[in-house]
C-alpha cells in the first residue's frame, strides 16, 4: 500500500525545503524578539517624556531665565578662553594608556610556541609608531609645560 503524499513527498519524509524554512523560522523569530524589545524600549521612553511634559509645573519667573552656574550669578560677557594644553596632554595620555594595553595581549601570545619572531617585528612597528607620534608631539611643543 502506498504511502499517502503531500506536496509530491512522502508523509514522513524531510525535505530540505523544510528544514530551510524551520531555520528562517528561527532566525527570524530571534530577531523579531529583539526587535519588540527596542519597539518596547522606545515606547517606554516616549511615554515617561510624555508624562514628565504634562506633570511638570511651567512657571517662567526671570531668576529661573538666569544663567546658573557653581553658585555664581553671571558677571561680565558668557565667553571665556580655555587652555587647550590641558586637554593635549589628557589626548596623549589616553592614546598611550590605550596603546599599552595592547602590551599584554602581545605578552602572552609571544609565550606561545611559534609566533615569537612574528609577534617580536610586529611590536617594535606598533612601537615604532608610538615613538613617532611622541617625537612629533615633543617637536611640535606639545610637551613643554608653560
Amino acid at each position: 500500500m502506498p504511502e499517502p503524499t503531500v506536496g509530491g513527498a512522502t508523509a514522513g519524509a524531510v525535505t530540505t525545503a523544510d528544514v530551510t524554512v524551520g531555520l528562517a523560522a528561527d532566525y527570524f523569530q530571534s530577531y523579531s524578539v529583539v526587535g519588540l524589545l527596542a519597539v518596547v524600549g522606545v515606547l517606554f521612553v516616549a511615554v515617561a517624556f510624555g508624562a514628565g511634559r504634562l506633570l511638570r509645573p511651567v512657571v517662567p519667573t526671570p531668576e529661573k531665565l538666569l544663567t546658573y552656574e557653581c553658585g555664581v550669578d553671571p558677571v561680565g560677557e558668557g565667553w571665556a578662553h580655555t587652555q587647550v594644553r590641558y586637554y593635549v596632554y589628557a589626548f596623549l595620555y589616553v592614546i598611550f594608556a590605550v596603546d599599552s594595553i595592547f602590551l599584554f595581549p602581545w605578552a602572552t601570545v609571544f609565550a606561545d610556541p611559534g609566533y615569537g619572531a612574528t609577534t617580536l617585528v610586529e611590536m617594535f612597528i606598533f612601537l615604532g609608531f608610538l615613538a613617532v607620534g611622541l617625537l612629533y608631539a615633543y617637536k611640535k611643543g606639545v610637551l613643554s609645560w608653560t
